[in-house]
């Protein structure tokens, strides 16, 4: 499973913080190889800058947050400390970021070592190519894929799409998944969307913006 998003757009840190976590939560996470891909809907001039759609505290935070992911691959390990940063976002105060090294535990020097040796942009501009490499191409963020295929607007329902994918033994977590995604399938295509509703959920984060 592959969620690709930015740490400052108020609808990827609501999915980290009250959906996602839940696999930890619900055991789902031994059977799951979560990759995190904080780039979202950032933009790559010719000369290599990058450009974050919620301004550059976005594109810092992405940067440290893919050094985390990247000195600690492990999603256990990391997975704590993107949740405290997402968590900081959604009520407006990620500039205390720096908190979270002491919340989770994890090691700031390394981290921080990474941001200032500029490595942390490297990881940034490997994850942008394979965001914009994503066929079909994103269009919005949180955009989430199990086993390559994307759930579009279904993507908080990524339990049942996990568990119908996984060939194993199921875990407890995964009792009425499958019947999860018929009954919203079916919800979706009975519904009717608010388009004033919709222009205003995705005001943000979409992937088209100016």
């Amino acid at each position: 499973m592959s969620v690709y998003y930015e740490t400052l757009c108020p609808f990827c840190s609501g999915f980290v913080v009250n959906d996602l976590a839940r696999i930890f939560r619900d055991g789902l996470s031994p059977v799951v190889d979560l990759r995190l891909v904080p780039f979202g809907n950032g933009r790559v001039s010719p000369d290599g800058s990058i450009t974050c759609q919620h301004g550059e505290e976005e594109c810092q935070l992405n940067a440290i947050e893919a050094c985390v992911i990247r000195l600690w691959p492990d999603a256990e390990q990391h997975f704590p400390f993107i949740n405290c940063i997402e968590h900081l976002a959604l009520t407006q105060k990620w500039n205390a970021w720096q908190s979270c090294f002491q919340e989770t535990g994890l090691a700031s020097q390394p981290v921080m070592d990474c941001y200032n040796s500029g490595y942390g942009t490297q990881l940034q501009l490997q994850y942008a190519a394979e965001t914009n490499a994503l066929q079909p191409p994103h269009q919005f963020v949180p955009w989430v894929t199990v086993n390559g295929r994307p759930l579009g607007d279904d993507y908080t329902n990524f339990e049942a799409y996990i568990c119908r994918a996984y060939d194993g033994e199921l875990p407890e977590a995964c009792r009425g998944k499958h019947l999860a995604i018929a009954q919203q399938t079916r919800a979706s295509r009975g519904g009717k969307r608010d388009p004033q509703k919709l222009a205003v959920l995705l005001a943000f984060c979409i992937a088209v913006w100016f």
